[in-house]
C-alpha cells in the first residue's frame, strides 16, 4: 500500500527539517552549512524563476475561458448568483484588512522589527544565475485575459473557448504536477535561510498569531453570510449553519471546493433553497465564490508586509482587494490554487518579492483546508440569498403576467 502525505504534511515537514538542520549543521561544519545553504538558495533561484515565468499563463489560462463561461446561463440567476459572491468576497478582504491592521502590528511589532525585517530573504548566494524572463508582464496578462474573456462570452465563441479550455487544463497540470509537488522543496529552502540567520523562532510566532485570526476572521464571515440568509428566510441562522456542517467538515478533509460540491449540493437542498436554484449556484459558488481564501490572502499578505518592515495602508490593499475578487475566478481546483492565481497581484500591487512570496505560501497553506471550509460553507448562505431574491422575482412576474425568465 502506498502512503500518500497530503501536501500541508509535506509542508510542515519540510519546515521542520529546514528548522532542524539549520540548527545542527553549523555546529557540525560552517563549510559544509555555508554550502547547503547556497544549494538551497540555487533551488530556488530556478523554481522562483519559473514560477515567475509561469504567473502571467496561469493568469491567462484561467481568467479567460473563466470569464467566458460566465456569459453562458440562465440570465437574471446568473446575474445575481456572481453579484452576491462578488459582493461576499469584497467584504471579506475588507473585514480582514481591518482586523489584520488592527491585531498584527501590536504581535509583529513586539517580536522586534529590526530582526523580522529581513525575513524571508536568503542567507547565501547562489551559485549561479538563470534568467527567466515571463513572455508578458502580470497586468498585461490580466488585461488580456479580460479582453479574451469578455469578447469570447460576447460573441459566445465555442471555438476560441474550446482551446483555452485545453490551455486550462495544460496549465493546471503544471500546477499540480511541477508547482505543487516543489512547493515543499522551495519552503524548505526559505526556512532554511532564515533559521540559518537566527529569524525562524521569530517567524514562526507570527505564524501562529496569524493562523489563529484568520480562523476566527472565518467564523465571524459564515455568522454574517448566515445571518442575513437567516434574516431574509426568518430562520435561525446556526440552525442554518448546523446543516451545512457537513460540507464544512467534508471540505476541511478533501481541501478542495469541487470535490465537496455533491455534499455541498445535498446540505443546500436541506436548508429548503429550491433544487432549480441550488443545481445552478452550488456549482457556480464553487468556482467564484471564494470568502475564506480571501480572507487568509489579505490576513497573511499583511502579516508578511509587517514582517518585512512594509507599510499598509487601505488606499492599497482596497483596489487589491477588488482585484483578488476578479482574479479568484482563475484559482485551479488544486490545493493552493488560490495562492497561486493571487501570485501576479501580490507581486505587482503590493510588491512582493520573490522571499516574500514564498513565506506567503507558507502561510496560506498552512490553513489552505480552512479557507477552503469557510468558501464551501459560505456557498449554502448564498444559495438561499439567491433563491429567496429568485422567488420574489418569479412572484412579481406572475403578478405582470410574465415569464420569470422573460421578467
Amino acid at each position: 500500500m502506498k502512503l500518500k502525505i497530503g501536501l500541508i504534511w509535506r509542508i510542515i515537514i519540510a519546515i521542520a527539517l529546514a528548522v532542524g538542520l539549520g540548527l545542527v549543521i553549523p555546529k557540525i561544519s560552517e563549510g559544509f552549512a555555508d554550502w547547503f545553504v547556497s544549494l538551497a538558495a540555487t533551488f530556488n533561484m530556478i523554481f522562483g524563476g519559473f514560477l515567475n515565468f509561469v504567473v502571467p499563463l496561469i493568469i491567462v489560462a484561467f481568467i479567460a475561458p473563466g470569464i467566458a463561461k460566465l456569459g453562458k446561463g440562465s440570465g437574471r440567476l446568473l446575474g445575481l448568483a456572481t453579484g452576491f459572491a462578488y459582493f461576499s468576497t469584497i467584504v471579506a478582504g475588507i473585514l480582514a484588512f481591518f482586523a489584520a491592521t488592527a491585531i498584527l502590528p501590536g504581535f509583529i511589532g513586539s517580536i522586534g522589527n529590526d530582526d523580522i525585517e529581513n525575513a524571508g530573504r536568503a542567507a547565501a548566494e547562489s551559485f549561479f544565475t538563470i534568467e527567466m524572463t515571463p513572455i508578458m508582464g502580470v497586468m498585461s496578462a490580466l488585461l488580456l485575459a479580460f479582453v479574451l474573456g469578455i469578447g469570447m462570452a460576447s460573441i459566445g465563441s465555442k471555438s476560441m473557448l474550446a482551446v483555452f479550455d485545453e490551455f486550462n487544463v495544460l496549465i493546471e497540470k503544471v500546477i499540480s504536477f511541477v508547482i505543487i509537488p516543489l512547493l515543499p522543496f522551495h519552503i524548505f529552502g526559505i526556512f532554511l535561510n532564515m533559521t540559518y540567520t537566527g529569524q525562524v523562532a521569530k517567524v514562526l510566532s507570527v505564524f501562529a498569531v496569524v493562523f489563529v485570526m484568520i480562523i476566527g476572521l472565518h467564523l465571524v464571515m459564515l455568522t454574517l453570510q448566515y445571518t442575513v440568509a437567516g434574516t431574509l428566510t426568518k430562520r435561525n441562522p446556526f440552525g442554518l449553519m448546523k446543516i451545512m456542517a457537513p460540507a464544512y467538515f467534508t471540505a476541511l478533509g478533501t481541501q478542495s471546493s469541487a470535490a465537496t460540491i455533491p455534499v455541498t449540493l445535498r446540505q443546500a437542498r436541506e436548508t429548503g433553497a429550491s433544487e432549480k436554484v441550488t443545481g445552478f449556484t452550488i456549482p457556480l459558488f464553487a468556482t467564484i465564490h471564494l470568502s475564506g481564501s480571501t480572507i487568509t490572502l489579505v490576513s497573511c499578505s499583511i502579516g508578511v508586509m509587517l514582517m518585512n518592515g512594509m507599510s499598509v495602508e487601505f488606499s492599497t490593499y482596497l483596489p487589491f482587494i477588488f482585484m483578488l475578487g476578479v482574479t479568484m475566478i482563475a484559482a485551479p481546483g488544486v490545493p493552493g490554487g488560490a495562492v497561486m492565481a493571487a501570485l501576479g497581484l501580490l507581486s505587482t500591487m503590493l510588491g512582493f518579492d520573490e522571499g516574500m512570496v514564498a513565506l506567503m505560501i507558507a502561510l496560506y497553506m498552512a490553513q489552505d483546508s480552512f479557507g477552503t471550509a469557510t468558501n464551501v460553507t459560505g456557498d449554502g448562505a448564498l444559495a438561499i440569498m439567491v433563491d429567496r431574491f429568485t422567488k420574489k422575482d418569479n412572484a412579481v412576474a406572475a403578478k405582470t403576467n410574465l415569464e420569470p425568465e422573460q421578467y
